[in-house]
């Protein structure tokens, strides 16, 4: 399993934090897969860059797709651009590969529901894994994790660069937040980035609306 099949697992069990955007979900995903092809050595991270490597076929359909979507000639893609193009509708590609692999089941109702149905993991290996990591506070998955406000807490209520970092292992502005160094540093910070910036779009829509309405309204 992946980093971004682990993220979309541990959004998608049941319990009492706030619901994740779809588009938050899909941003920290396009994140995630950059974060393993940086672990793979397919890509490396020039400044705010992303510069393939050699091709590299994994075990995982989704995480080959989007290596495979690499801009491969320079001058090459901005991680915050890769975010967006990438991670249109990419939670709703993850939900459809983890249903087929069997990994999520549906439901009526839910925090987390798509659509008419909810889905939840099924007791498998991989909700395990998944699990442990977050338990365990694993670094990366925490910080993404803490970008689009699961456990109750977004990446931008963290500790500030000055502070130590909350329980959990969370991750802290300025800190590595796992073997990859400053790169994945900078892929996740670059997700919060987008998640805030995609959250300034709803609110300024809703201003948007609500004056739209006073003014038929004659407020």
């Amino acid at each position: 399993m992946t980093t971004a099949k682990d993220l979309f697992i541990i959004a998608m069990e049941p319990g009492p934090e706030r619901a994740v955007g779809q588009g938050d979900l899909s941003l920290a995903l396009a994140g995630a897969e950059l974060i393993d092809l940086i672990g793979a050595g397919a890509v490396t991270v020039d400044g705010d860059l992303i510069v393939p490597g050699g091709p590299q076929a994994s075990d995982d359909r989704l995480l080959d797709e989007a290596a495979a979507r690499l801009t491969r000639q320079p001058p090459y893609e901005r991680i915050e651009d890769w975010l967006w193009r990438r991670g249109r509708d990419l939670s709703a590609a993850y939900q459809t590969a983890l249903e087929e692999d069997g990994e999520l089941t549906r439901k009526r109702g839910g925090r987390l529901s798509f659509g008419p149905e909810r889905v939840e993991p099924v007791e498998t290996p991989a909700r395990r894994r998944a699990a442990d990591r977050r338990e365990e506070g694993e670094p990366v998955l925490a910080a993404l994790a803490s970008a689009v406000g699961l456990d109750g807490e977004r990446f931008d209520e963290e500790p500030g660069p000055d502070e130590e970092a909350g329980p959990g292992g969370e991750f802290v502005p300025g800190e590595d937040p796992a073997p990859g160094g400053e790169a994945v540093t900078t892929v996740v910070a670059a997700v919060h980035d987008a998640v805030m910036e995609l959250e300034a779009v709803r609110q300024r829509r809703t201003i948007e609306s609500s004056a739209f309405a006073n003014l038929w309204r004659g407020v």
